[in-house]
């Protein structure tokens, strides 16, 4: 049997896997790529390459071995002057190179987001110094956060009370910033009523949506969300609105993870990302169409359909606190066994283990939104990672 698609995945971590899966279920074959062996999605997937996506002459060649219909990306630091070139030569790059471009840096969605498309944004300056950090900091006012233009799930991301703390923030996020630029962003705190990550797909029939997904963060990396948030249907309005002007000028076809702060009233976007969002995780329990099956329709140019809620759920993650490759993920039976609702869990099977290091996440599906986030917390707290030796 002929593949209905072959599909180059460029990053391959606990959502590279999950929409790997969907794919495949599609009956596409996916060619996994990482920059380490062994990664999740390698472990689902019909074949991988090792190698860094920052590595242009390898990225190159993975695409000519390969011939792919179709080039994923699922992480931000890629060489993304290549992923132009093979488009302009009649590859499919997912949603489209100039996307890619667009969000590989936080710098250039800013830009197109309040200046191109006039979105509300928070105060921002960029700085390659520290000496630029203090003059953004005049210019955002204290609080403000600090955080490298390329990263990935919030690293190298602090928020500074005054002064004293922009040496130690600037030093922080070039030390977890990713690819080769020396650049952050330091922007106005938003005293914010509840952040959300609204799921936007691209497909043949338009622009369509999930409903708002809520979140918590910590060290700017995300700890638990939960669908549905309750929002004003004025405010949803806005926030469908922004997406969609923002989804439309990047092109292509896909789901994207759109980040909006929501302060009364108003709502103020933060983020954009063109692929699966580590929120959107909840999804895997939440709706009949999770966001990675969405993902693989609209990318596969196949109908879309219209989720459908099952009710209120929630995800919360489970972490290593330490360096290590011998070690075992123990507890699931406790943690499926807590009462209260629906759990699920999903470990990612990555090979090794760094403090705060995401290894799986919890899933639940309960009565009211606090009740699934309880379950969800209190079945992740029942996972253990024991360490050998």
């Amino acid at each position: 049997m002929q593949p209905t698609a072959k599909i180059l995945l460029l990053g391959s971590g606990e959502l590279g896997r999950e929409f790997a899966i969907s794919a495949k279920r599609l009956g596409a074959e996916v060619i996994a790529c990482d920059s380490y062996a062994g990664a999740p999605a390698m472990q689902v997937a019909d074949g991988f390459e090792v190698f860094s996506m920052l590595d242009g002459e390898a990225l190159k060649a993975a695409i000519a071995k390969h011939a792919p219909d179709l080039v994923v990306p699922e992480v931000e630091a890629i060489r993304t002057e290549v992923l132009a070139e093979v488009e302009r030569e009649g590859v499919t790059v997912v949603p489209s190179a100039r996307a890619t471009v667009m969000t590989m840096n936080r710098d250039r969605i800013r830009e197109l987001a309040a200046v191109e498309l006039g979105l509300r944004t928070s105060r921002y300056r960029y700085a390659e110094s520290l000496e630029e950090v203090r003059e953004g900091a005049a210019h955002a006012g204290f609080p403000c956060v600090v955080k490298p233009v390329m990263s990935s799930s919030g690293k190298g991301q602090s928020t500074v009370r005054d002064a004293d703390g922009l040496e130690t923030a600037w030093d922080y996020a070039v030390a977890n910033m990713r690819g080769d630029r020396r650049r952050v962003i330091v922007e106005e705190f938003i005293d914010f009523d509840y952040e959300i990550t609204l799921l936007t797909i691209s497909s043949k029939r338009g622009i369509s949506f999930c409903p708002p997904i809520g979140h918590r963060q910590e060290r700017g990396d995300y700890q638990e969300s939960w669908q549905p948030t309750p929002m004003s249907e004025a405010a949803l309005r806005e926030a469908e609105a922004m997406a969609a002007k923002v989804v439309r000028n990047l092109g292509g076809h896909g789901l994207f993870g759109v980040e909006f702060f929501v302060r009364g009233g108003e709502v103020i976007f933060s983020e954009l990302s063109p692929r699966p969002h580590d929120t959107g995780m909840v999804t895997l329990i939440s709706q009949d169409f999770s966001e990675f099956d969405l993902h693989a329709r609209a990318v596969l140019g196949l109908p879309v359909p219209d989720v459908r809620q099952l009710g209120p759920s929630a995800s919360a993650v489970i972490l290593a606190d330490r360096e290590a490759t011998d070690f075992r993920v123990e507890g699931l039976e406790d943690a499926l066994a807590t009462s209260g609702g629906v759990v699920d869990l999903r470990v990612f099977g990555k090979p090794s283990t760094r403090p705060w290091r995401r290894m799986g996440v919890a899933l639940a599906l309960a009565g009211t939104t606090d009740e699934a986030r309880a379950l969800a917390k209190a079945a992740a707290d029942r996972i253990v990672i024991r360490y050998q030796g």
